[in-house]
């Protein structure tokens, strides 16, 4: 995968929106525009790395990046990407941080015409029209939760790669404590500093983070919650519908 060039960044339009197919391990290094991206998959997940943070995208969503902020992109299974680069100027309502969004229906079939759209779209027509459509939703967007704040200090970034490898893992804070030399007065101190969550909403958000791949590739609901560390599935479901508001069955729905 390679960044789009300078040129498609300096069409004269307010937007510009892109169609391409990426497949399961296909990486953008980190990166830089100078317009605002919508990135939006149709079919599949991807992951939008900064270096604040990770965001996972599933189906039915879409993740905002603001203008020249470094981003990497990860793609877990096939994708279909539509990439919609609006200039800043348009952008004054969005979001300053890198987000994902929910895409509503409407928001779908705005999203899919503008990237059948020419990159010159004739003026004063319908084209424009649609896309003026499509900047009012954009100073609208509803962001989920989708995110996780990745720690800087190297004790917890190596509690961070464990569990991102096996995010079953079922150790306590006092445990990991024990493991890389701290109190759990410390260890609880350090992640609130670093991430703004206690050690068990982050544990929980890399489970759901990492169960929306799985869930995404149509892997069983029972065994997706037994990789996650939970003891049965209605375990699993509950947390799941408490931090996204559905199960997992509804948050896949074409809505």
């Amino acid at each position: 995968m390679e960044p789009e060039s300078d040129d498609i960044m300096e069409t004269p339009r307010p937007l510009v929106a892109l169609a391409a197919e990426y497949f399961s391990g296909e990486i953008l290094d980190f990166h830089n525009h100078s317009r605002a991206q919508l990135l939006y998959a149709s079919l599949g997940v991807m992951t939008v790395e900064t270096h604040k943070g990770i965001w996972v995208v599933p189906p039915f969503r879409a993740v905002w990046v603001p203008p020249r902020l470094n981003h990497k992109v990860i793609v877990s299974n096939h994708i279909s990407m539509r990439s919609l680069y609006f200039r800043p100027e348009f952008c004054s309502n969005t979001p300053e941080d890198c987000c994902v969004v929910s895409v509503s229906p409407l928001f779908k079939e705005l999203i899919l015409a503008a990237s059948k759209m020419p990159r010159l779209y004739p003026l004063n027509g319908p084209e424009e029209r649609l896309i003026a459509v499509l900047i009012d939703h954009i100073q609208q967007m509803d962001i989920t939760p989708l995110n996780l704040p990745i720690p800087k200090d190297p004790r917890l970034k190596a509690i961070y790669g464990h569990l991102d490898e096996n995010p079953g893992d079922k150790r306590t804070l006092e445990e990991w404590g024990r493991e890389i030399g701290l109190t759990r007065r410390t260890l609880t101190r350090l992640f609130l500093s670093e991430t703004a969550m206690t050690f068990g909403q982050w544990k929980q958000q890399i489970r759901i983070l990492k169960s929306l791949t799985l869930l995404a590739e149509k892997e069983q609901v029972t065994t997706v919650a037994m990789e996650m560390g939970y003891d049965n599935p209605s375990a699993f479901i509950a947390v799941f519908k408490r931090a996204l508001g559905k199960t997992p069955s509804k948050y896949f729905s074409d809505e």
